[in-house]
């Protein structure tokens, strides 16, 4: 028995954050039923990375949607909100990520669903909060990694800012939902109270970088400085960073710069003895690593570093790491046939309760497959 079996999410919530948040409950065992408009379904389902599509939907669609039911209503149709509001009455967690004023606007606001379901954990996602001048910015990843200062961190010196190739705040804050979900069932079992659970896109992007955020306030405010090359964290000193080696790439992570100087035969790094050094000279003590590192290749650092202690690795592409026996182990890989016929080769839920690994039990649905089947079980 997973979890959360037992615990029934109602999502309203379309493309990627929300949904997200949906999928870890699906996959910790709670009957998800995604709140789809009829025919076209949610907005997300036509978001596609390089135009990949699988059964009428994009291939981003059918990877945050596994596990997951598709109710079709009209919200705007009166027979179809009267329907959703006798669900909701049978439902545990609601979620969504209109804009601040939508679920009013139709009527399934938290006020009002509350007074349907008092026990309901509502929970909402926003681009930039409820209140300010933002609010009714559109909430976007790139854009909220932009008006975060998150671009500013990766990249080199000359860079100009750099975005993450992931979409690392919708998924941080569908993360936080989740939390803030799960923590709140927990209390609703000690109070019979249901709970109102608010995150935001540029809130949780400023707790992800809660690390160096706080270093900022704490130091005077001093401009971010990324390394000239090689950079991994504006905030660290030498060696921390990516080196180019004889024949690939290699990471080194913090340590002692004397001891890796030793270890590497460089009398040049062995003279910063001084760790204040390590930063604020971090850029021509680099220069020196790289000079040095360039001239074997990654496996002779490896076997000369690891054994020494030494915190480093190689620098894997996805077909490196994919067919590497350190990632066959962790057993991953997980593939779900769709009612096309076609196959969703994705990722497992990465967490083990119980030392048992979590699999999705079926593939993303189709617009309103489940509608008549929820109408009859839910007597709606």
């Amino acid at each position: 028995m997973k979890p959360l079996e037992g615990i029934l999410v109602l999502e309203f919530a379309q493309f990627m954050a929300g949904p997200s948040a949906g999928l870890k409950l699906a996959d910790l065992g709670a009957r998800v039923i995604k709140i789809e408009r009829p025919n076209t379904g949610e907005a997300g389902r036509q978001i596609a990375l390089k135009n990949l599509f699988l059964d009428g939907s994009s291939l981003v669609f059918h990877t945050v949607n596994r596990n997951k039911d598709s109710y079709a209503a009209n919200l705007k149709d009166p027979e179809d909100l009267e329907r959703i509001k006798k669900l909701i009455a049978q439902a545990d967690v609601m979620t969504h990520n209109f804009r601040p004023g939508v679920m009013d606007k139709i009527g399934l606001d938290y006020n009002t669903v509350q007074g349907i379901n008092p026990k309901l954990v509502y929970a909402t996602v926003t681009g930039y909060g409820t209140e300010g001048p933002w609010s009714k910015k559109p909430g976007q990843d790139l854009l909220i990694q932009a008006m975060s200062g998150f671009v500013n961190l990766t990249g080199n010196q000359n860079d100009d800012p750099v975005p993450v190739g992931a979409a690392v705040s919708d998924i941080i804050t569908g993360t936080h939902l989740a939390h803030g979900i799960l923590a709140s069932l927990i209390k609703r079992s000690k109070t019979n109270k249901g709970a109102l659970v608010e995150v935001s896109l540029l809130e949780s992007t400023l707790d992800l970088q809660f690390e160096v955020i706080t270093t900022y306030l704490n130091d005077g405010n001093q401009p971010v400085e990324r390394a000239k090359q090689g950079a991994a964290n504006p905030y660290l000193g030498a060696p921390y960073g990516v080196y180019k080696t004889q024949d690939g790439y290699i990471s080194i992570a913090m340590g002692s710069l004397t001891k890796l100087g030793e270890i590497i035969e460089s009398p040049e790094i062995q003279t910063y003895t001084d760790s204040d050094s390590w930063f604020t000279k971090r850029d021509e003590i680099m220069d020196l690593l790289r000079v040095k590192l360039i001239i074997k290749t990654t496996e002779h650092w490896l076997n000369l570093l690891e054994p020494q202690g030494v915190w480093c690795s190689d620098v894997f592409d996805y077909k490196t790491l994919l067919n590497h026996d350190a990632y066959h182990v962790l057993q991953m890989d997980q593939k779900l046939p769709l009612l096309s016929g076609e196959e969703v080769h994705t990722l497992r839920c990465p967490i083990r309760v119980n030392n048992k690994r979590i699999f999705a039990n079926k593939p993303a649905p189709r617009v309103g497959q489940h509608t008549k089947d929820i109408i009859k079980e839910f007597n709606l």
